[in-house]
C-alpha cells in the first residue's frame, strides 16, 4: 500500500463532503473535517472516529467566507499530519426556489460569499503552500449550472456555480507549468440537506418534485466512493470528475416506469 495522503475537505461536517471523507479513511488516507461552528466539526469527528482510528482524523472549524480563517486552517492541519496532498473546496451554500427579486440580499450575498469567494480563497491559501511543497491536488465541487443549463428559482445558485466552472478550469490553464493539478467535481444532484431545503418552505412543491429527483438524485453513499476512487487516480490537471453523465441520466428516464427508486428518508 502507498504511503497515506492527507486530504482536506472543507464544509465536510455532513452531505457529501462528509461521505467523501469517510471514503478517504476507509482507503487509509489522513483527512481533516472542517465546518463553520466548533460543533458540527466535534460532531462529525466524533461520528468518524466510531469507525476509524482517531489519527487519522483532525477537525477545525472555518468560516470559508474568511480568509484569514482558510489561511489558519491550512496551518493548524499542516502542523498535524506535515503537508495536505489534496485540498477539495466542499463548501457551498445554496437558497430556497425562489425569483430573484424575493430573496434578501444578505442572502444573495451569502451565497456569493460562501460559493465563490470561499472557493478562491480556499485555491488561493492551498496552491500558495503547495507550491512550497512541491506538489498538490485541489478540486472544486460544481452544481446545478456548471454545465450551462438553466433553471429559474436557482439564479444566484447556479451563477455562482456557473463562474466555478470557468475559474477552475482558467485556473487549471494558469497552472499548467506547476507541479500542481487543479481539477472539478461534479457529483450530480445528491440527496442532501441542501437539496431538500430548498423546498422547506413548499411542500406539495417538494411531494410534486421528489418523485422526479427519485429518478436521478443519488445517495451520499453511492456518489462518495465513486468520486474518491477518481479523485485518488487523477493524474492529469484539469480533470473533470463527474458522477451522472449524460449516457447514464438518459438510461435513468427511459428505465423510470420500470424501476422504482427513493433515495429520501421520509
Amino acid at each position: 500500500m502507498t504511503s497515506p495522503q492527507t486530504i482536506l475537505i472543507t464544509g465536510s461536517t455532513r452531505g457529501i463532503g462528509l461521505g467523501m471523507a469517510a471514503e478517504f479513511l476507509k482507503r487509509g488516507h489522513n483527512v481533516v473535517i472542517s465546518g463553520r461552528s466548533q460543533a458540527s466539526v466535534d460532531k462529525a469527528v466524533a461520528d468518524l472516529t466510531k469507525t476509524f482510528e482517531p489519527r487519522h482524523i483532525f477537525g477545525y472549524p472555518c468560516d470559508v467566507t474568511s480568509l484569514e480563517q482558510v489561511e489558519t486552517l491550512w496551518q493548524a492541519s499542516a502542523a498535524r499530519f506535515g503537508r495536505i496532498d489534496i485540498w477539495i473546496n466542499n463548501a457551498g451554500l445554496a437558497h430556497t426556489q425562489t425569483p430573484i427579486w424575493e430573496l434578501s440580499p444578505s442572502t444573495v450575498e451569502a451565497v456569493i460569499r460562501t460559493n465563490m469567494l470561499g472557493t478562491y480563497y480556499g485555491c488561493r491559501v492551498a496552491i500558495l503552500h503547495m507550491l512550497k511543497q512541491g506538489h498538490g491536488q485541489i478540486y472544486n465541487l460544481e452544481g446545478f449550472g456548471s454545465n450551462g443549463r438553466v433553471r429559474g428559482g436557482i439564479t444566484v445558485y447556479g451563477s455562482t456555480k456557473s463562474a466555478i466552472a470557468f475559474f477552475t478550469k482558467s485556473l487549471a490553464d494558469e497552472l499548467k507549468n506547476t507541479p500542481l493539478r487543479v481539477g472539478s467535481i461534479q457529483p450530480g444532484m445528491v440527496a442532501t440537506d441542501m437539496v431538500i431545503d430548498q423546498y422547506k418552505d413548499k411542500p406539495e412543491e417538494w411531494t410534486r418534485i421528489k418523485k422526479l429527483f427519485n429518478i436521478f438524485v443519488e445517495r451520499v453513499e453511492t456518489v462518495s466512493p465513486f468520486l474518491v476512487e477518481r479523485i485518488l487516480a487523477n493524474t492529469k490537471n484539469g480533470a473533470h470528475i463527474t458522477f451522472m453523465s449524460q449516457t447514464k441520466l438518459m438510461w435513468r428516464f427511459m428505465t423510470a416506469p420500470f424501476i422504482k427508486r427513493n433515495v429520501f428518508d421520509d
